[in-house]
């Protein structure tokens, strides 16, 4: 393979795709389409960011939005691309927020 000019070498690829390809990009959106799946909350994707938006007015609330976070977690699980739960934050807006604590895995999620 000739490539600006210069012969590369072929290697085999085990797993993942190779970063800066053309179809990463593609290939990463099809393999996280499936993502929101059964996701009650509001689910918003950018590259490779995700966010959960619901309301807490109330224990169902809390509720919802905890089993969405564990949907979330154990798509992660089966798919092996799990979430940095290290760099997911909690934010609780609103007076009637109830301010609960969640957790993904058995990580308490830092408020």
């Amino acid at each position: 393979m000739v490539l600006n000019g210069k012969r590369s070498k072929w290697t085999s690829v085990l797993s993942g795709v190779p970063q800066g390809s053309i179809l990463g990009p593609l290939l990463f959106l099809i393999f996280i389409s499936d993502l929101d799946d059964e996701i009650i909350s509001k689910l918003l994707k950018f590259a490779d960011d995700t966010k959960v938006a619901g309301a807490a007015l109330n224990e169902s609330g809390v509720r919802t939005i905890q089993a969405d976070l564990n949907r979330l977690y154990h798509w992660s699980v089966d798919w092996q691309m799990l979430f940095n739960v290290e760099k997911c934050k909690i934010f609780h807006f609103g007076f009637n927020n109830r301010a609960a604590s969640y957790t993904m895995g058995n990580k308490v999620l830092w408020r």
